[in-house]
């Protein structure tokens, strides 16, 4: 491994190396992780936001660390991404807000209740303890839900973090490693040992990756990546009003239509006592703009399930960007034709889970590792069939 050569952490001025071991572009969450693990193996690791750490899609994510059961491939990276959360709550800080909430899948109906069963089989054959819910056992758990709910299913394991501090000290703890940052300028080409910024300054690094969320095929073009938005809730604070993370049975079957706009129940408690409100998914291109016809509809959505929550007070309501591929998997690993070329990008809703097992999957190409599981099912390229 090159000997560390001193430079400035953050580039304000002074001396910086234009030779790095790995160049991160994109400081979300998803950069920030495969920043983390990259300096636990490279000496050099350089990390290129243009804007405030994880101010974009992250700062948009509920926080919601979740196993997901809708395909092996995703479970897989699910799961082991929430193993590696686990491992670092005694080191997060307490900004992180980590929170044990569990996941309560509602089911509103009897149609729903009946795919309860063979959920909870499949989470617990597969290491995951799941418990099924009575209508009388979800009223007492979720006082604030309402009568007539056909049960539920409890992940338990399931937990919430708040993204942005998150995201934040994981690229603390890469620059404690000696990882260094360049904030404020925009990466405009990157690929074949090499990224360029807008500025005409030029890096090289042997792996350069692009962690750039829905922008990725901006850098590299032809990613099937496409930004899909959403908006989020919060309200002022009601502590005790709901006591885990809420979300419908129905919720696949909304996050995977693909026409231009669906919503449904998402309710999380936040550690400040407040609750946070989900989903909606919209195709609208990088219109940002608060749609609040379809913020409505999410509202009521959720009132079907908490009909409390039209009588709090929301103060705050603003949208994102969540990075969509056809086959809803992630795009992580290396370029075919470019092999220096690593993409971390394409999570759609589950990137605040997935960051660290991309991360790790990404550190372990890099360094030459093998993984803790298979890698095959999220590198470039096979993307465009489910």
């Amino acid at each position: 491994m090159p000997s560390k050569t001193s430079h400035h952490n953050d580039h304000g001025g002074g001396s910086l190396s234009t030779k790095f071991d790995a160049i991160v572009v994109g400081g979300g969450i998803v950069g920030c992780a495969c920043a983390y693990y990259l300096s636990q193996s490279f000496q050099r690791v350089l990390v290129i936001e243009p804007g405030p750490i994880g101010g974009a899609s992250t700062a948009a994510g509920m926080g919601h660390i979740v196993v997901m059961d809708d395909s092996p491939a995703q479970f897989a990276l699910t799961y082991y991404s929430q193993q590696l959360w686990t491992g670092l709550v005694s080191q997060m800080p307490a900004d992180c807000e980590y929170r044990p909430t569990g996941t309560m899948w509602v089911a509103a109906d009897d149609e729903e209740f009946s795919h309860v069963e063979g959920k909870r089989k499949f989470y617990e054959s597969n290491g995951v303890k799941a418990e099924v819910l009575s209508p009388a056992e979800l009223a007492k758990a979720e006082p604030q839900l309402r009568d007539g709910l056909a049960g539920g299913l409890r992940i338990p394991s399931d937990s919430v973090i708040y993204p942005v501090t998150a995201a934040g000290w994981l690229l603390s703890e890469a620059k404690r490693n000696g990882a260094e940052l360049i904030q404020g300028k925009r990466a405009t080409k990157m690929g074949q040992r090499s990224v360029h910024l807008e500025d005409g300054t030029q890096f090289e690094a042997d792996f350069v990756i692009n962690a750039a969320g829905g922008h990725a095929p901006l850098l590299t073009p032809g990613l099937p990546i496409e930004p899909r938005k959403g908006h989020l809730v919060i309200t002022d604070r009601y502590p005790g009003f709901v006591h885990h993370q809420l979300i419908e049975l129905g919720y696949l079957k909304s996050a995977h239509e693909m026409s231009s706009e669906s919503v449904a129940f998402n309710a999380q408690p936040r550690a400040t006592g407040q609750i946070l409100l989900g989903s909606s998914r919209q195709f609208v291109g990088w219109n940002s703009e608060v749609d609040r016809k379809l913020v409505t509809k999410m509202v009521n959505r959720a009132a079907e399930y908490l009909p409390g929550i039209q009588q709090l007070s929301g103060i705050r309501i603003w949208t994102g960007f969540r990075a969509t591929t056809p086959n809803k998997l992630p795009i992580i690993g290396a370029m075919p034709e470019d092999p220096s070329l690593l993409i971390a990008a394409g999570h759609e809703g589950l990137g605040i889970t997935t960051s660290l097992a991309t991360g790790k999957l990404i550190a372990d190409w890099a360094s030459g590792s093998k993984s803790v599981i298979d890698p095959a099912p999220y590198i470039p390229g096979g993307h465009h069939e489910h």
